[in-house]
């Protein structure tokens, strides 16, 4: 769901909570209300809770033109769930890779040797591996800062194997026709081929 649907969806809820009243002719002490209505009666998270404020802070200084930066606005405040983290064990592991196959288990190795997010593990592209320097990049990751991490040795002939494998599959798709990017305006006369010399460097792994 859009955040503009979202917001729309809280800022519903809280004028008809509050009988369909003008949000302009209510404030502090009905925000209030209305947040611990949510955290009390239907026992929220403290996420939607705040994407409920949220909207409504939306709705009062984007849409209304009211401020509420002085107003110091307080509501019970929901309870968040604590969640033992699981780890698992070296053998537990080993056991899922060895019951896995092709790339995913190569995916899952290169997470686990480089502790990756599963979204930044989706985004590695062939820039990204230095065989070089046996360092993996990683771009505009969590709170969009960028790092470099040590390439896990034991899969390195794995990943090379893989190169080559997108390597056959672009030059197939090159043949069939396929295999290329759209080129903007005049770049397309004035470099002819860097829409298939591109798409290589751009495949994810």
């Amino acid at each position: 769901m859009s955040t503009e649907r979202v917001y729309i969806y809280w800022a519903k809820k809280y004028i008809l909570y509050h009988n369909k009243k003008h949000p302009k002719y209510m404030g502090k002490v009905e925000i209030e209300q209305f947040l611990t209505h949510l955290a009390t009666e239907f026992n929220v998270s403290p996420t939607t809770q705040n994407q409920a404020f949220n909207a409504i802070l939306f709705l009062y200084e984007q849409v209304l033109n009211i401020s509420l930066k002085d107003e110091n606005i307080q509501a019970l405040r929901a309870k968040e769930r604590k969640h033992i983290p699981v780890v698992l064990t070296i053998n537990e592991v080993r056991s899922i890779i060895l019951n896995m196959t092709g790339i995913y288990q190569l995916i899952v190795k290169l997470m686990y040797g480089c502790g990756l997010r599963m979204k930044e593990a989706q985004n590695i592209r062939i820039k990204d591996i230095d065989f070089g320097y046996n360092k993996i990049y990683i771009w505009d990751s969590k709170s969009l800062k960028d790092r470099t991490l040590p390439l896990p040795l034991k899969i390195k002939d794995e990943l090379k194997i893989q190169v080559e494998k997108v390597k056959e599959i672009h030059q197939k798709d090159l043949e069939n026709g396929y295999g290329s990017v759209y080129i903007p305006y005049a770049l397309e006369r004035k470099f002819p081929w860097s829409g298939t010399e591109s798409t290589l460097a751009k495949s994810k792994i």
